[in-house]
């Protein structure tokens, strides 16, 4: 959450520990992926001994879609540290985003793996009952069956049946529910060879499950204090966390429909210590409280009542809610009739309900994968193997760079007037390279052409704006800012050229990252090109 919040965040962004030390965020990233690394190496050698590990392995890293440049670019820095892959092999590594790895997952699904929420008995329990989907697709259904071909290349392409059953053009979102956040993506599927089209940008925020652990955190502040809860965290970090661990274990099996309290086990360190910090038991500081739906247990424990438990879940579900509703009521995304539900938290009860209940009552039929934990592990090893099948994306932002343009009077602003060796100029004009919403193909490129200011320059940097905005006119515009540089390396100058020289620098938006190729048209020979979101 740190990578996604930090509006400064570079490879020097630091995290700090509840005790107060700081380390450098990368270090953390590339453990956690060397950890990962080396486990998923050893497997396959267990597999196959004699498998090469280098240029082996295709490494494919998910991160959420609401994530900005600089936090992907982040996430492949720590990826480099890791040695996960090399800077001359940065093909071996993709970065997938999360809500798309899930609806390429969801394409292969077969009607029996698929939960559909509004056909569920209220109170039937969790996603174990493997309850089918109840297709309504039939009127496309009998279109397919009534051309035999189409429906055979269909799944014999890998499409499951639910896609078989819908035409080209039906729309679907996908709404990712992890840990941290929830990310919402709108695709279309485009047939006949199944590739899906992105019809809004990725929308979302912070409403994951950790949420609940926060608001879990709140009421356990209410009861013995908040300066006694920050103390307990920074003194006891590991008695912390097996009181977050019996937390979450309860919160998996808390649902709308349960009976029954939850009992919540506090670690004897917790009850010592605050016996220790207050001079009297956490019995005592229970009856004394005000809340008064958590009580103490004869067995030695919190007993909450499953409304209480509930309660927690609200302000998080009642956020994921409102960002579905107000994606729905988007114009470029009307017409959808179905929403696949994945990540995670999609495994609450609570959730589930809850969205179905919001959203079921529009015509909105909420389907939940039975392995829906899974679902984003296993769309980014499809996605791996066909990085293609997103064929379209929307651009999140508008990009651009800051030009001279010749001063137009009436039309360019008085104070952006230079006059340069007796010429008119009009300065930090904002050219667009790619619109924010713009929808934006897998391969297509922006192309522009800079000619260094002296022959034998070595580097040249280009800085590039962004905004939000679709219209800005200048970088000096509110809500546009510098988000990163375009850097090119050039070979030495033999000066045998005649004319200026010139970098012919080609730009991609349609990938998962933005990505630079420049070659110098004097030679033909490429150049070294990178975009830097992270030296702001």
């Amino acid at each position: 959450m740190k990578i996604h919040s930090a509006t400064d965040l570079t490879l020097k962004t630091q995290l700090e520990a509840v005790n107060g030390k700081k380390m450098p965020a990368l270090e953390v990233f590339a453990h956690a992926l060397r950890f990962f690394k080396e486990h998923a190496l050893q497997e396959l050698r267990e597999q196959c001994p004699s498998l090469p590990e280098k240029d082996t392995v295709r490494w494919v890293l998910t991160v959420p879609a609401i994530w900005k440049q600089p936090a992907k670019q982040f996430m492949r820095e720590a990826a480099y540290l890791a040695g996960l892959v090399s800077r001359e092999d940065a093909d071996q590594l993709l970065i997938a985003l999360e809500p798309e790895a899930a609806s390429v997952y969801c394409r292969k699904l077969r009607l029996h793996q698929l939960v559909d929420l509004s056909s569920r008995a209220p109170g039937s329990g969790r996603l174990g009952e493997r309850r089918s989907i109840d297709s309504s697709f039939r009127q496309a259904r009998e279109q397919l069956r009534r051309s035999r071909h189409s429906r055979t290349f269909l799944v014999e392409s890998g499409v499951g049946e639910l896609w078989a059953e819908m035409q080209a053009g039906d729309r679907y979102v996908v709404a990712d529910c992890g840990g941290g956040t929830v990310d919402l993506t709108v695709h279309q599927l485009e047939q006949p060879h199944g590739t899906l089209k992105e019809l809004y940008k990725a929308s979302g925020g912070p409403y994951g499950a950790v949420g609940v652990d926060l608001a879990f955190e709140q009421l356990l502040g209410r009861i013995f204090g908040e300066d006694f809860i920050a103390t307990f965290k920074r003194q006891r970090p590991a008695a912390w966390v097996d009181l977050t661990i019996a937390f979450e274990a309860r919160k998996r099996t808390a649902g709308p429909h349960r009976a029954g309290a939850l009992n919540i086990s506090l670690p004897f360190s917790f009850i010592d210590f605050y016996r220790k910090q207050r001079g009297h038991n956490v019995e005592t500081a229970l009856r004394r409280s005000s809340v008064n739906f958590v009580k103490w247990s004869s067995q030695g424990m919190l007993r909450m009542t499953c409304e209480a438990m509930n309660e927690l879940f609200q302000p998080t579900v009642s956020g994921i809610i409102q960002h579905i509703e107000a994606l729905l009521a988007r114009p470029e995304v009307q017409g959808v009739k179905l929403l696949f539900l994945v990540g995670g938290f999609a495994e609450s009860a609570v959730l589930q309900h809850a969205v179905q209940a919001a959203l079921g009552a529009r015509g909105l039929r909420v389907v939940v994968p039975h392995d829906v934990g899974l679902t984003i592990l296993k769309g980014a090893v499809l996605f791996g193997q066909a990085p293609g099948v997103v064929r379209v994306r929307r651009s999140p932002l508008t990009y651009g760079v800051g030009v001279l343009n010749r001063f137009v009077a009436g039309r360019h602003p008085p104070e952006k007037l230079l006059v340069r060796d007796g010429r008119r100029w009009c300065t930090d004009v904002f050219e667009r390279f790619v619109a924010a919403e713009q929808s934006v193909a897998l391969g297509e490129e922006v192309r522009r052409s800079y000619c260094p200011a002296r022959p034998g320059q070595r580097r040249v940097l280009i800085n590039l704006y962004c905004c939000a905005a679709e219209d800005a006119r200048f970088i000096t515009d509110p809500g546009v800012r510098k988000c990163g540089a375009l850097s090119l390396e050039l070979e030495p100058y033999d000066g045998a050229s005649s004319g200026r020289r010139e970098i012919r620098a080609a730009m991609q938006f349609g990938d998962t990252e933005i990505k630079v190729t420049a070659v110098d048209v004097s030679t033909n020979r490429s150049v070294r090109a990178a975009i830097d979101f992270l030296s702001n």
